[in-house]
């Protein structure tokens, strides 16, 4: 059986139960918050958001959200990110637990800073 792929945020996210759909939903608010200007995309088959280059991914999964914020954004806030499950690029927030949307703030924010930073040098 083929998958129909998501063509926008909203598809993505209406494909999930209700209580996933909400945190989701909260997930893409807090980055448009902190990445006001970042035009929001489905790359990978995952909700992404844009500006100077990929600022974050997220997606959702049977016991968890991840956020990839590729290595940089992962390597900056390693301590914080400490007590999650996580790879080079990516974390796993669990969805029996608080979603951190503060941190999840201040990721987003550092890697809009970083990207105009790199647009800047070329």
């Amino acid at each position: 059986m083929e998958v129909k792929k998501p063509e926008n945020i909203d598809e993505y996210i209406g494909g999930f139960p209700n209580d996933v759909q909400e945190i989701l939903e909260k997930v893409r608010i807090t980055i448009q918050k902190a990445a006001p200007d970042a035009k929001e995309k489905i790359s990978y088959s995952m909700p992404a958001f844009e500006q100077n280059g990929i600022v974050v991914y997220f997606a959702a999964f049977k016991n968890h959200i991840g956020l990839y914020a590729l290595p940089s954004g992962h390597e900056e806030f390693a301590a914080e990110l400490s007590k999650y499950k996580s790879g080079k690029g990516s974390v796993q927030f669990p969805l029996k637990d608080k979603m951190p949307y503060d941190l999840i703030t201040k990721i987003v924010k550092f890697r809009v800073k970083e990207n105009l930073e790199k647009t800047k040098k070329k």
